[in-house]
């Protein structure tokens, strides 16, 4: 089982292909296999590497009080460094993109470019989403405790199909047989994964040190919210693109696979690392645009 250390853990990477390195970044209470059909599609091409996060998957828990997202950065820069990868581009999904967009505004030297999926920035717009991202995330975990993650879960997509559409929770089978056939997690983990999440508002982070091509992507059906991150993410990066993906829900890369891989490699192939810019070079550039 191949594993690097990253700050105190043993992190789970799966490594296939050669050429350019392309590192992917599950969302929460998910694991590397996640991106399972955009590895196999891009491998012909690119390095891929998807790793489990900490508490995640058969990287496991850790005996840290609490996680942040500053935290598992600190892991992905760690594991950039640990596997000697040279300006890689960074592919991160749901909480995945919190890691991904927190680890390039710190690190933006290191990276060739930025691909964030179905994700959000810290900013919270209102108190419903304060209500949402902060509060109910909290609230979910006595339940866990009582009867797990799974039941807790189907019951929150059950309720975001009565105020949001079907849509919204996209092919969610997809996401259960991913949890059935891979490695449960803690419940212990649970808590302090979606403490988190729960905290991402409090991240102080610079989106303008960006300063990488950055692809934005977000599902058609997206929760509300989410939606209105993605064209915050694409005005304050400055060199951003954003683009919808059709009949895509909250696992955009698992609803529409092929339109998301697609949307990828048409990006990789355009994305160089003399392409870093200064923000202020990158203010001057009409490089943004909503491509839907």
């Amino acid at each position: 089982m191949p594993t690097v250390r990253t700050n105190d853990v043993e992190t789970y990477y799966e490594r296939r292909g050669d050429g350019p390195p392309l590192v992917f970044v599950h969302g929460a209470i998910l694991d590397h296999s996640q991106w399972d059909p955009q590895v196999d599609a891009l491998s012909d091409e690119y390095t891929t590497i998807a790793y489990d996060v900490r508490g995640h998957g058969r990287t496991g828990g850790s005996p840290r009080d609490a996680y942040s997202i500053d935290l598992f950065a600190a892991d992905l820069d760690a594991l950039v460094t640990a596997l000697g990868l040279d300006s890689p581009v960074v592919c991160g999904l749901s909480t995945g993109g919190c890691i991904a967009q927190t680890y390039a505004a710190a690190r933006p030297d290191r990276l060739a470019g930025l691909i964030l999926a179905d994700t959000f920035t810290p900013e919270l717009f209102d108190r419903r989403e304060w209500l949402q991202r902060s509060v109910a995330l909290r609230a979910a975990v006595p339940p866990v405790r009582l009867v797990g993650y799974e039941r807790v879960e189907r019951a929150l997509v059950w309720l975001q199909r009565r105020f949001h559409g079907e849509g919204v929770s996209g092919d969610y089978e997809k996401i259960e047989r991913l949890r059935r056939d891979g490695p449960k997690m803690e419940t212990e983990e649970f808590a302090k994964v979606v403490h988190a999440v729960a905290a991402f508002h409090e991240t102080a982070l610079d989106l303008s040190a960006i300063t990488v091509p950055t692809l934005v992507l977000y599902g058609e059906n997206e929760p509300p919210f989410v939606r209105r991150h993605a064209p915050k993410l694409g005005a304050a990066i400055p060199n951003a693109t954003v683009r919808e993906i059709p009949g895509a829900g909250h696992a955009s890369n698992l609803d529409n696979p092929a339109f998301f891989t697609d949307a990828v490699r048409e990006f990789l192939a355009g994305v160089r690392p003399s392409e870093a810019v200064s923000a202020d070079d990158a203010r001057t550039e009409d490089g943004r645009r909503d491509d839907r």
